[in-house]
């Protein structure tokens, strides 16, 4: 049992580290969209890691929590620059606000920071698993900064012509 708890926590750091180490790379790049894509995705919420002044990284599983799933989380990239989300956030829905922009074959990653820099956001989803990984941070330039970090399971959804 310890093992299996071992192996899940492993795997989410593992998958955490992977996320941070792409958008470290993405910001010297910043934009690289190497395709054009279309997708619509519905995405069911399985965790969230919550750091704040009540809670130090604690995780909660989707069960436990009062929050929706994703029912229409859509990505649209145009190369060489443009990307477009929707769904996820009112946030990064406006598209004027993607700081970083990568887009490939594996995985679409993007972020953006409020004007102020007190307020980011970034996602990360693998385009084979399905694994999204939101991550909310407040307060940015505060040692109370809080984080959220949401972890969701994803499936394409057919466009309908």
């Amino acid at each position: 049992m310890l093992t299996k708890k071992m192996n899940s926590i492993l795997k989410y750091f593992l998958f955490s580290f992977l996320c941070l180490f792409f958008i470290n790379l993405s910001l010297a790049q910043d934009i690289d969209i190497q395709e054009s894509i279309n997708l619509s995705f519905k995405c069911d919420l399985e965790k969230k890691i919550i750091k704040n002044s009540k809670y130090n990284y604690q995780t909660f599983l989707a069960k436990d929590l009062n929050e929706k799933s994703l029912d229409k989380f859509e990505i649209e990239a145009i190369k060489p620059e443009k990307l477009f989300i929707k769904g996820l956030s009112l946030f990064l829905s406006k598209s004027d606000k993607l700081n970083v922009k990568i887009v490939n074959k594996d995985v679409v990653l993007f972020k953006a920071i409020d004007q102020k820099e007190n307020y980011s956001e970034s996602a990360i989803i693998d385009r084979k698993s399905g694994e999204l990984i939101h991550e909310i941070t407040k307060n940015i330039e505060s040692e109370n900064s809080e984080k959220d970090i949401s972890f969701y399971s994803c499936n394409k959804k057919e466009k309908k012509v």
